[in-house]
């Protein structure tokens, strides 16, 4: 009985300290809860923080731990910086990063603009190397963290008219990778997630036919939940995954 509770009552990331981009709703909003839900202190950013991103704050408060929302365009290097010190300032540590930020504008190469490459490069893949940047130093001092950013199976396998959101996605793959390797030895790990067909409310939106046509290219036959990426983020969050770094994992279904 007693060893019962013991294991009843651990959390994996008990008055650890994230940070999150981009998490009022969403992948990012499922990450910041199953973390809350571990006991783990949540700093999210947001563009803006309206009435979604209060809703968000509440969920999370309600898991009994400190959340902070800051408006924050995460393409800009020094308020990404600002931030940083700002979160420092607030919660005293940070000991993990989620690189959650992103947006998309798709459409064929051909027809592409400069301002929509630039856009998605920079929510995207400057973001991710802004706040990688931001807390390189702070984790350094800490000897300790975890960075995690949100790729795509896009990255990986590219798409006819997603040039910019694929070429952003491997980004983050690369920068991963390399990450690991320059900070692995201040005990710092960079993990990467690969989501296939998550079911958000950008994807619940499409028209039944796309949907059913993208079901039909997984074995699995269903899309995947938000929640689902959340648990492989917590795993590459916690102590669980204390010798894994500079690994890319896939959530998709076997799709890919």
């Amino acid at each position: 009985m007693v060893n019962d509770q013991i294991v009843n009552n651990f959390m994996l990331l008990e008055s650890k300290v994230a940070l999150i981009t981009g998490a009022a709703r969403g992948i990012g909003k499922q990450i910041a809860l199953a973390f809350a839900r571990e006991g783990c202190n949540i700093a999210f950013t947001d563009l803006e923080i309206n009435d979604q991103a209060e809703e968000t704050v509440a969920e999370l408060e309600a898991c009994g731990v400190k959340v902070k929302a800051y408006a924050s365009n995460a393409a800009d290097f020094d308020a990404a910086h600002q931030v940083v010190e700002q979160v420092i300032a607030d919660f005293g540590r940070i000991d993990i990063l989620v690189n959650n930020a992103g947006i998309t504008r798709d459409t064929l190469l051909m027809r592409m603009t400069e301002q929509q490459w630039d856009q998605v490069i920079n929510v995207n893949l400057k973001s991710a190397f802004n706040f990688t940047h931001a807390v390189t130093p702070v984790m350094m001092r800490q000897r300790g963290g975890s960075i995690i950013s949100l790729s795509s199976v896009v990255g990986i396998n590219g798409n006819a008219g997603q040039a910019n959101y694929a070429a952003s996605k491997a980004g983050i793959i690369a920068l991963t990778k390399s990450v690991a390797k320059e900070l692995g030895a201040r005990g710092i790990r960079a993990n990467a997630i690969a989501p296939g067909f998550i079911l958000t409310d950008m994807t619940k939106a499409l028209p039944e036919e796309t949907l059913k046509q993208f079901v039909s290219m997984i074995p699995m036959k269903r899309g995947g939940e938000p929640e689902e990426v959340a648990k492989v983020a917590l795993f590459l969050a916690s102590d669980l995954s204390s010798y894994v770094s500079g690994q890319v994992i896939q959530v998709n279904g076997a799709m890919v």
